[in-house]
């Protein structure tokens, strides 16, 4: 059977994220109950397949990206699976095509693609999501082990470790955020990093304030001098992993402070900290393709894996538009 959220048993949907290989934070009720909380910003989705005498066998959640200008929105309208869908460990090649075909179904109107990010590995059921309509695309990430605090300075680049000293010399210091308002401090470090580098759609504030609200996300901030000057949002697997969901920091302004490196450390530290044995730093781009925040992640001592994404293109001339315009915007 194919289920909607209306349908779907919230003790067994859990229940499978934190038991199955696949499970990540963003496949969790709390995951699409935060996206739903966000309806200027998102349309959320949820689809599952269960069996009589199994159960829960596999559940996708995800969200449908929204704009407030309408030809915006009409040429921007993406779907996103954060993690990838949320599979039983023996589930067959027929549920995960039922499940994808439902997802493909759902959408089909409303996205102009529709992306699974893959934190986990995929490659048994890769036949199976090819029969329901999505190629597989290349695409790397790194994995900390964050099982032993010590292990995990001592993996560090040398260079790592020198900027580490340097930037605790000049009294950084690390602290989670306590209000909205330093929330927002922060987000005006990561909006000035999308505007000036990334160059690609951020979310606006109120999803980070409803983030932390919900204590969704858990904010990292690197201050000098009582200023916030970098930081990391996480989102956390408890006994699982911790991802990191957006990290920033002002470096050139703040050369021998090194906030980016303080940001990603603290990050790894919390995890151990709490006893989450892995680190997710959520994408490292395509292989055999130059990318500067690729070689930024690779001196943290994480392991390279290469789990990719899956792409179901729905409106081929409009996504081909899309790809020129982003091509043209991060030139710029």
């Amino acid at each position: 059977m194919v289920l909607t959220a209306a349908q779907i048993d919230q003790k067994a949907w859990k229940r499978l994220t934190l038991t199955c290989q696949t499970g990540t934070w963003f496949q969790l009720p709390e995951a699409y109950t935060f996206f739903a909380s966000l309806p200027e910003i998102m349309e959320p989705f949820v689809v599952a397949v269960s069996t009589p005498e199994l159960g829960l066998r596999a559940i996708c959640v995800g969200y449908v990206t929204k704009e407030h200008n309408p030809v915006r929105q009409y040429f921007t309208r993406r779907a996103i699976i954060l993690g990838g869908p949320c599979i039983a460990d023996d589930c067959t090649d027929y549920e995960v095509a039922e499940l994808m075909q439902a997802v493909r179904a759902n959408l089909q109107d409303k996205a102009i693609y529709i992306e699974t990010r893959n934190f986990n590995d995929y490659s048994r059921w890769k036949a199976a999501f090819e029969s329901a309509g999505f190629s597989y695309r290349e695409h790397l990430n790194f994995h900390v082990d964050c099982t032993d605090n010590a292990a995990i300075i001592a993996r560090l680049s040398d260079n790592r470790k020198r900027q580490l000293r340097k930037a605790k010399a000049s009294e950084v210091i690390v602290i989670e955020a306590i209000n909205e308002a330093e929330v927002r401090g922060w987000y005006s470090v990561l909006a000035n990093l999308y505007r000036t580098k990334v160059k690609t759609p951020l979310f606006p504030v109120e999803f980070f304030v409803e983030a932390f609200r919900q204590r969704v996300g858990t904010f990292l901030l690197v201050k000098h001098n009582d200023t916030i000057i970098g930081g990391s949002m996480l989102a956390v697997l408890d006994g699982k992993c911790v991802y990191e969901w957006y990290e920033c920091g002002l470096n050139a302004e703040n050369k021998e402070q090194y906030p980016s490196v303080m940001a990603t450390c603290a990050g790894m530290n919390y995890a151990a900290e709490h006893g989450i044995p892995r680190y997710d730093m959520m994408g490292a781009g395509e292989p055999e393709v130059p990318y500067g925040v690729r070689d930024f992640k690779a001196e943290f001592g994480g392991k390279l894996v290469e789990h990719g994404r899956f792409l179901c293109v729905c409106k081929p001339l409009l996504y081909k538009i899309g790809s020129w315009g982003v091509k043209i915007i991060k030139r710029k």
